[in-house]
């Protein structure tokens, strides 16, 4: 039972935009106290070591994931597994939105945010470069994925995680406070809310999502964060302000026992769909009707 349960930590904080050096000792200080609580992960919001909005910053901000900055947390998670997200910067000088998994004292994953949002008050495609690729590994919490926040608003990502055995999604993000839809809830909340709920369902899989409080050239970002179980309920979910800790116990068996009881995933059909994608790309034409 003991393998099965696990205790997951969000920190769900408000970065100072520019400060690394401050960003960074409240990286400690939470993953010092995940630590002591018992916590076996903690995930942090996107872009928690630099602010959401870096734009002219983001030169200043980057980092390379061998910098002492990065490593300093890396070398953290001989205690306790971390994700966390940063502006990296590669060799050949491009820059990403970039979250990754530490564990044991080792870098373990790196995934750089795929869908860069450029509309409305995002204008993140002018300053970073898309990644490329949704991969999965292997933790003690089970077969594991990222999805950085706008990255969670497309259809394929969580699917082709799911495709590949995730079991739990970690959505580190940066949503802002806006009313996007009509709902009687602030837009974003209520979307997120039903969003994860529905992925949390279909896929049979823990969620967790981390997202920032604070404001940043007068944005706020609401946080929200929390766990959604594989059932769509939530095991724990914060408020509007920004918080110690939060800490939930993810049970595996839940998994197991959503899969068995509603095999969505199990009778998945992927060559269909591949073949069928295939097909359109051929084609070139994804919005003509078939014959």
């Amino acid at each position: 039972m003991a393998f099965d349960i696990q205790r997951v930590a969000i920190a769900q904080m408000a970065p100072k935009l520019g400060d690394i050096g401050a960003n960074l000792e409240r990286h400690h200080e939470y993953i010092r106290e995940a630590s002591a609580q018992g916590a076996h992960l903690i995930v942090f919001p996107e872009l928690g070591l630099t602010g959401y909005q870096t734009q002219d910053l983001t030169l200043e901000v980057a980092r390379s994931a061998a910098s002492p900055e990065i490593q300093s947390i890396v070398d953290m998670s001989k205690e306790i597994d971390v994700l966390f997200s940063f502006v990296e910067e590669t060799d050949d000088h491009r820059f990403y939105v970039t979250a990754l998994y530490a564990s044991k004292g080792e870098v373990v994953h790196k995934h750089r945010k795929v869908y860069l949002p450029t509309y409305g008050m995002f204008d993140e495609r002018r300053y970073f470069a898309p990644g490329d690729r949704f991969d999965v590994w292997k933790s003690s919490l089970g077969t594991l994925g990222v999805l950085i926040c706008e990255d969670a608003w497309h259809l394929s990502a969580p699917y082709l995680l799911a495709m590949q055995k995730a079991t739990l999604l970690l959505v580190p993000a940066s949503s802002p406070w806006r009313n996007t839809m009509a709902a009687a809830e602030f837009g974003s909340h209520a979307f997120w809310r039903h969003l994860l709920q529905m992925y949390a369902q279909l896929l049979g899989v823990h969620i967790v999502f981390a997202n920032r409080v604070g404001y940043e050239d007068g944005v706020h970002f609401y946080g929200g964060s929390g766990i959604v179980a594989p059932n769509g309920s939530w095991l724990v979910e914060a408020g509007t302000g920004e918080s110690e800790l939060i800490v939930a116990e993810i049970d595996r068996r839940l998994t197991r026992r959503t899969r068995y009881t509603t095999p969505l995933v199990r009778d998945e059909r992927v060559h269909l769909v591949a073949s069928q994608l295939q097909a359109l790309l051929q084609r070139g034409d994804f919005g003509a009707p078939g014959h």
